[in-house]
């Protein structure tokens, strides 16, 4: 998933003529805490809640404060993860997106991506989960998913943790088939270290939720 397809078509723009109090609105109404400052489809900066509270003026416009605005933004061609790893770094709760002659195209809102994100996982999509462990040395996609086709599956997600000062990883799958019996068979055939498997739909909720939890507090929100 690329940045140019999860711009909200909602979050407007604001120009170094609006009102301290004209952007609180906006993020009121949008729940967010930043909104891109733009002239002329040239991206000036983002703004936040608190740097307009600082000001201590709500009725002036933004422009006439010396504004110590921060410039980040993504390419419309950059993949979901390096948006992530945005939002992360900076506690940001839009990202904007630019082209590649850093013409503004529109912003990805916080809200948009842990939306995506609970689709990459394929929360909303019928089927089993197996969880293996074994070192990176042994990892071979090629083979997990061989194993799996074998038995007539197919990987719908697949997610790869590594664990903290060891060389050793889990790898959490999502298949399109609730009876995965034979392929937890196959995988212990071939030696594989199945940690656990999930297959009722109360528990299958209970693994989601913790996977958006996780998500969510290594963006720390």
């Amino acid at each position: 998933m690329l940045a140019q397809n999860l711009i909200s078509e909602t979050i407007p723009v604001l120009k170094t003529s609006n009102t301290g109090s004209e952007a609180i609105a906006w993020m009121e109404t949008y729940r967010i805490s930043h909104l891109p400052i733009v002239n002329n489809e040239e991206f000036l900066g983002l703004i936040s809640d608190s740097d307009i509270y600082n000001n201590n003026d709500l009725d002036s416009a933004l422009g006439t404060h010396n504004l110590s605005l921060i410039r980040p933004y993504i390419y419309e061609n950059q993949h979901i993860y390096e948006i992530v790893d945005l939002f992360a770094k900076l506690k940001l709760t839009i990202v904007p997106v630019l082209d590649v002659n850093k013409k503004y195209l529109g912003s990805i809102t916080l809200h948009n991506m842990v939306n995506e994100f609970a689709k990459m996982i394929s929360v909303d999509k019928a089927g089993g989960i197996i969880i293996l462990e074994m070192t990176i040395h042994d990892y071979s996609l090629s083979e997990i998913s061989q194993i799996v086709e074998s038995n007539n599956a197919k990987i719908l997600s697949l997610f790869v943790n590594t664990q903290e000062a060891s060389t050793g990883i889990s790898i959490t799958i999502k298949l399109d088939v609730t009876d995965m019996a034979s392929v937890i068979q196959t995988f212990e055939r071939y030696d594989y270290k199945i940690k656990a498997s999930f297959l009722s739909e109360d528990i299958l909720k209970v693994f989601y939720q913790d996977r958006l939890d996780s998500f969510l507090n290594y963006l720390d929100i």
